[in-house]
Parts: C-alpha cells; sequence; structure tokens
C-alpha cells in the first residue's frame, strides 16, 4: 500500500508542476485548445439539426393517442382508409369519450405549395383535414390568433411555425390550394411539436377540393388510458372488415423523424470526424512541442526517481485539460449561436416542410465534451509515452 500512496503522491507532484507551467507555452496551447474548439462547435452545431427535428416530431407526442393507419403503410401519405372503416374504428373499445362522443378523428393529408418568406422558393406544406374532435383529442393544440374554422366553410387554422416561416398564411390571407379558395382565419400553437407546422381545415371540405371522394389516410385516437391500447389492437387486427394497424402517436413520429436524423448524424459524424484529424495532429504538435521544452525538467525529475508513469500521465493530464477547455468553448458558442435558431426542411417520409428550432441539448455537449477528450487522448498519448521513454543520460546532456 505504502509504495503506491508514494507514485500516486509523486505523480500529483508532477501533474501538479506541468499544469502550473502551461503559461509558459501559452501560443501552441491556444493553437490546441482553439483546434478543438472548432471541432466540437461544428459537431455540436450539426447534430443540433437532429436534435431539433426530432423533439419536434417526438415533443409533445401522446402516449395514450394512436394514430390508426391502413396495414403495411410506413406513414399517413402511403395509406388510405375508407369511410367504413372510420366509423368502424370509432366504435372500437378502450376509445375515451366526451360530451360529443368519442375522441375521434378521422383525417385527411394533402401538401400545398407556399412560398418562403427568406427567399421566395417554393416549398410543401402539410394540409390537414381534420374532425370536429380533434382539437379535443389534441387538447396542446390552442388558437393563439383569430378563431377556429367553421365545420363545412373553406376556412384553414395555420400552425404558428408555419406561418412565421412561409409567406401567404396570415389571419386574412387567401389561398387558392386544390379546387378551392381557402380564408385564414385563426394562427394556432402546439408548444413546439410537428401540428405547428401545419395547415388545418374540416375533412369533408378538403376531400372535394383534392377529389379524394371519401377517402381519408389515417384516425387518431384518444385512449380511455395507456394500458388499452392492447384492447384496441386486438379488436382492430381481428375484425374481418378491417386491414388496419394502431400505431401509439410517442413510436409513429419517432419513426417519423429516423430517416433524417441518421441523415444528419452520419453527415455529422463525417464531417467532425474529418476536422478532428487535422486538430489531432494540431494537439500532436504541441504536446510534442511540449515535451521537447520540457526535456531537462524531465531528465531531472527521473533523476530524482520519479516514475515514467508519472511522466506519462502528467502529459496525457496537460493534453486532456487542453482539449476539455477547447471542448467547453466549442460547446458554449455552439449554444450561443444556434440554440433555438429556426429553420424548415423536406421531412423525406412525409415529402413536406417540417419547421423546427435547433437544439443544443445538455446531452449534446456532453456527447461534444467526449468527443473533445477523445482527440487530446489521441493528441497527447504519444508524445506522452516519448516523454516517459526519453532516457535519461541523453536527456541530461541538455543540461
Amino acid at each position: 500500500m505504502r509504495p503506491f500512496l508514494s507514485w500516486l503522491a509523486q505523480t500529483v507532484a508532477v501533474v501538479a508542476l506541468n499544469l502550473r507551467n502551461l503559461t509558459q507555452r501559452l501560443d501552441s496551447s491556444l493553437v490546441s485548445l482553439v483546434g478543438v474548439a472548432g471541432v466540437v462547435m461544428v459537431f455540436v452545431a450539426v447534430l443540433s439539426i437532429a436534435e431539433g427535428f426530432r423533439a419536434t416530431l417526438t415533443g409533445t407526442a401522446d402516449p395514450e393517442t394512436v394514430v390508426i393507419l391502413r396495414s403495411g403503410a410506413q406513414s399517413e401519405l402511403t395509406s388510405v382508409l375508407r369511410r367504413e372503416e372510420a366509423r368502424i374504428v370509432a366504435e372500437a373499445p378502450g376509445i375515451r369519450r366526451s360530451a360529443r362522443g368519442p375522441l375521434v378523428s378521422a383525417e385527411l393529408l394533402v401538401v400545398a405549395d407556399v412560398a418562403r418568406r427568406s427567399n421566395g422558393s417554393e416549398a410543401n406544406v402539410p394540409f390537414r383535414g381534420v374532425e370536429a374532435a380533434a382539437f379535443e383529442l389534441r387538447p396542446k393544440v390552442r388558437i393563439v390568433q383569430g378563431r377556429p374554422f367553421r365545420p363545412g366553410h373553406k376556412e384553414i387554422v395555420v400552425g404558428r411555425a408555419a406561418a412565421a416561416e412561409f409567406a401567404g398564411l396570415d389571419p386574412g390571407a387567401v389561398l387558392r390550394w386544390g379546387s378551392n379558395e381557402w380564408t385564414v382565419v385563426g394562427i394556432f400553437a402546439a408548444e413546439g411539436s410537428v401540428y405547428e407546422s401545419e395547415a388545418w381545415t374540416d375533412v369533408n371540405v378538403l376531400q372535394p377540393a383534392y377529389n379524394r371522394g371519401d377517402s381519408y389516410q389515417s384516425v387518431s385516437v384518444k385512449l380511455t388510458s395507456s394500458e388499452a391500447f392492447q384492447e384496441l389492437e386486438d379488436f382492430l387486427t381481428t375484425d374481418p372488415r378491417l386491414r388496419v394497424k394502431a400505431v401509439r402517436e410517442t413510436e409513429y413520429y419517432a419513426e417519423q423523424s429516423r430517416l433524417l436524423y441518421r441523415i444528419i448524424t452520419g453527415f455529422g459524424g463525417i464531417i467532425a470526424g474529418l476536422m478532428s484529424i487535422g486538430a489531432v495532429f494540431g494537439a500532436l504538435n504541441t504536446m510534442y512541442s511540449a515535451v521537447s521544452a520540457r526535456t531537462r525538467e524531465i531528465a531531472t525529475l527521473r533523476a530524482l526517481g520519479f516514475p515514467g508513469g508519472a511522466i506519462l500521465l502528467s502529459v496525457l493530464v496537460e493534453s486532456l485539460c487542453l482539449a476539455l477547455a477547447g471542448g467547453a468553448l466549442g460547446g458554449a458558442v455552439a449554444y450561443v449561436l444556434f440554440n433555438g435558431t429556426k429553420a424548415a426542411t423536406l421531412n423525406w417520409q412525409s415529402f413536406s416542410q417540417v419547421a423546427f428550432a435547433f437544439a443544443v441539448t445538455p446531452g449534446l455537449l456532453v456527447r461534444g465534451l467526449s468527443f473533445a477528450l477523445g482527440v487530446g487522448l489521441l493528441g497527447g498519448l504519444f508524445p506522452a509515452i516519448r516523454a516517459m521513454r526519453l532516457p535519461i543520460a541523453t536527456a541530461l546532456r541538455e543540461i
């Protein structure tokens, strides 16, 4: 036990001495720190796009809300349900009821062309036809400007994010979508969820405007409790009149966000990987320079009996401290510059635009720091080994 404590004390002393002498190598140390900071900033910034997109699609999804689709369909756009099927679904057990009846909304989703406010380029906005129970079914959706649309009228309400991102969606605007002219009568909020990127109207008015007959694409229902899902699913899958599947809203939107999330994270990983090569070489150069500058100091310590392991750790700790400081700086800059930045992108699984905000989350910052420490470890390992193996006699000649 005593030899170990002696080794530990020597190691702590060498590490502390090395850190106190950092100011003597300030220029090269700052180059390494800034290099790591740049890599982490880009890494966190790119991944904040994916985090923000996923949070928008899944952040306010309710496990007690279920989306009914045609069997085999991967999204609403590839699903078709007939009016009779929607009526049978509304009679299924496990569905919550209000004074108006079951909380069920048979819905139709199409895409409408709009122009971006920023540059006038065209984009697709999801245009959703809903039934009267849709707002009660989704209590987080609330009108914040204007009024709700009136059933049976060519009126629409627009999500807050869509109204901010695209031109011509302000209350009072008249739009030519499908075969109808629609009047925007209100703006709604939905706690930052994907619904804020949509426009809503009465499904019975939307169907003839897009020649959809009596078809729908999904039916959303509210369960009596989260545990009632199995009862509902059993009914739907055993009724011979139906060919449908039930998916919790949380799982549905998690799946809808998965493709783009993987693309962005993969792209971000490639960029960060390429940039990290430069950062590692910068750290190597810094630490080799530090070892070279400390040749006399290392020789003296070794001659006094300090172990090679203590020398190795002192160099590694210096590299890791510089990387940690660079990672913290890069994460802080990414948070200040990008967190909450508004943007819109194409959801490739629905072929429509989703407005969202970049999200620099605590978990993402931790990943950035971990990435920085990896760069610091690679950049400091070989110089640390060289310092540990430095022959005492050779080094003493430098004195």
